[in-house]
């Protein structure tokens, strides 16, 4: 004989509701409450109800989540936030920083002018006048234009132009313009630059009967001078002259 199936078992109670949701009776008298109220309106009684800020908190989230995960999410929630916090005020730190050095960098990035001394026009430290701003010797002319090479390899001397040179030899035209040449190719052999042949007598600063083995173009005898000592180093006799028309 079959026995009867047994009944299906009963489904477990639900849980209580909570009281701060569902309010409930005062423990004294029985009368029923509101949720959230804290005092009996007939006895005056004390309610059982949850206070603080996570119990607030739990019931505000189960009225809209049936699923409350627990009192920890709380504090776990709240690291959450001031770590956010905090790094956007690292970011913002830093970026503030940044900016102000770039502005640094720009506001002090000004060229300045090495070693010290009194510039041109500017008034002598001790002293009422103004130095001048022309060095002695300096051509106040027009630049002269680097000189042409000739076809030969040789520097020719700018026509119509005035300066200053260095003079390597001189050689009496009766030797000839070949001795001239011979020689400036020497010189520029030995590491001189611009070498070329001058003939003096179509100069008037110069000795006229002569041909003139010289080295570069200047504009002032100060620029010559400071070219002397490298061609003093294969020319020691060599000496500065000026070149007029």
């Amino acid at each position: 004989m079959a026995l009867p199936p047994e009944p299906p078992a009963e489904p477990p109670p639900p849980p209580p509701p909570s009281p701060d949701m569902e309010g409930g009776e005062c423990p004294r008298c029985g009368t029923p409450y509101e949720p959230f109220q804290e005092y009996c309106l007939e006895c005056g009684l004390r309610l059982p109800v949850a206070r603080g800020i996570i119990p607030v908190l739990a019931t505000a989230w189960r009225r809209r989540i049936p699923w409350y995960p627990g009192d920890w999410i709380w504090p776990v929630l709240l690291s959450l936030v001031i770590a956010a916090l905090a790094a956007a005020i690292a970011i913002l730190a830093t970026r503030d920083h940044e900016t102000s050095a770039t502005k640094t960098r720009a506001q002090t990035g000004e060229s300045v002018p090495v070693g010290s001394g009194t510039g041109p026009g500017q008034t002598e430290p001790g002293g009422s006048g103004t130095l001048p701003t022309t060095a002695p010797g300096t051509s106040t002319g027009p630049a002269v234009p680097p000189p042409p090479p000739t076809s030969g390899g040789l520097t020719e001397w700018p026509p119509g132009q005035n300066g200053w040179t260095i003079v390597l030899a001189s050689m009496p035209q009766s030797s000839g313009r070949a001795a001239a040449v011979r020689q400036a190719r020497k010189a520029i052999s030995a590491g001189v630059s611009e070498v070329g042949v001058l003939n003096s007598s179509e100069y008037s600063s110069l000795h006229s009967g002569y041909y003139v083995v010289f080295s570069g173009v200047y504009n002032s005898l100060s620029e010559a001078k400071s070219a002397l000592g490298t061609v003093q180093s294969s020319y020691p006799q060599a000496y500065t002259r000026q070149v007029t028309q």
